[in-house]
């Protein structure tokens, strides 16, 4: 797979294969079409260039530009329906609109009073419903048949990331405030504590137990090129731990470049973690033995999002400006690129000594 359609360059340092007609802005979400199209993989981007595009990503990687969908600003985040037929997309416009990708149609479904950070599809054994957060500092549950949400839950700050895997959903707010919730039933608050990390997150993804294929905890990214893993209930206090990331030796003195973490993601096969970063990185990491599988050569821009596809066999990363650097470092004529990787074989966990 994926042999005969790999560019190279100097933004390609690491010979992935380059996805055809990028958004013309930063990727800002990223997701694989889910288990339940079972035929093709689709991938879908949502940029600020206010546009929410869909490719169809063949088995020999060439990827096919299907359509895109305008929303009336910045696009913050994506989710597939359960059922793959429908994506919602959250914006700056404090909107978020389900669009039919079989009518290429759209409709609001959700508002906030503020720009909507996240959206999550939930689906439950009793229950559907799009779960929205926002810097209006609230959570907002939908039946997307109504224009009034089914339940809204006050948030201590604005959302600046949320994770869902039934039945449990995570919410990072600016505070550097961690609320989780249960979804089963009806979604309730459950736990909520400080972030293990002293600087402001930006990422958080759910895992799950090896063997019961619950979630059990979740992992959280922070400017400051840290990743901390934490349990809902650990077992022994030291199952919790942070790791450094992102962060490269400086010519100058030996001091440390530290870079932001940008996008998290699970491999949903071997459990194993990949980290994109403002350094312009991705790393993949084995959280259970605490170490690093794989490093990659260092792209030319920062990395802002990632994503595998439901069989863990594709990695998907973006490439754009963060504006981590500030305005002074924006450069125009550099474009915006997602590349994909064959990812099954690197992210297996090593055979412990």
């Amino acid at each position: 797979m994926f042999g005969s359609q790999i560019s190279t360059g100097s933004n390609n340092p690491n010979k992935d294969v380059e996805v055809s007609s990028p958004p013309d802005d930063t990727v800002s979400a990223l997701e694989f079409s889910p288990p339940s199209v079972t035929l093709h993989t689709f991938l879908i981007a949502g940029s600020w260039d206010c546009q929410v595009r869909c490719w169809e990503v063949e088995t020999s990687g060439k990827t096919v530009p299907k359509a895109a969908q305008p929303m009336d600003g910045p696009v913050l985040d994506v989710a597939w329906h359960d059922d793959g037929t429908k994506v919602f997309m959250a914006s700056t416009d404090k909107s978020v609109k389900c669009w039919d990708l079989a009518a290429n149609q759209t409709m609001q479904v959700a508002a906030h009073d503020a720009p909507v950070k996240t959206c999550h599809w939930i689906k439950a054994p009793n229950y559907t419903c799009l779960m929205t957060t926002s810097w209006d500092k609230t959570l907002k549950f939908w039946d997307t048949r109504t224009a009034v949400p089914s339940m809204t839950l006050n948030l201590t700050e604005r959302a600046y990331c949320a994770d869902v895997e039934y039945p449990m959903a995570v919410v990072g707010t600016a505070d550097r405030g961690i609320c989780m919730y249960t979804l089963e039933g009806k979604p309730a608050e459950f736990k909520r504590i400080e972030s293990p990390l002293k600087h402001q997150h930006r990422c958080v993804s759910i895992f799950k137990d090896k063997k019961s294929k619950q979630p059990t905890g979740f992992a959280l990214g922070s400017v400051e090129g840290r990743v901390a893993i934490q349990y809902v209930n650990p077992t022994n206090p030291k199952d919790n731990f942070t790791f450094k990331c992102h962060r490269t030796t400086g010519a100058v003195g030996g001091y440390q470049d530290i870079y932001a973490v940008n996008d998290i993601a699970f491999h949903p096969v071997h459990g194993t973690l990949a980290t994109v970063g403002s350094d312009g990185s991705f790393s993949f990491w084995d959280k259970d033995a605490r170490t690093k599988l794989k490093s990659t050569e260092l792209l030319d821009q920062s990395l802002t999002k990632c994503a595998f596809n439901h069989s863990g066999q594709i990695f998907a990363y973006a490439v754009g400006y963060d504006w981590s650097k500030g305005h002074e470092h924006y450069n125009p004529n550099k474009k915006t690129f997602i590349y994909l990787r064959a990812s099954y074989e690197e992210l297996k966990a090593r055979p412990t000594q």
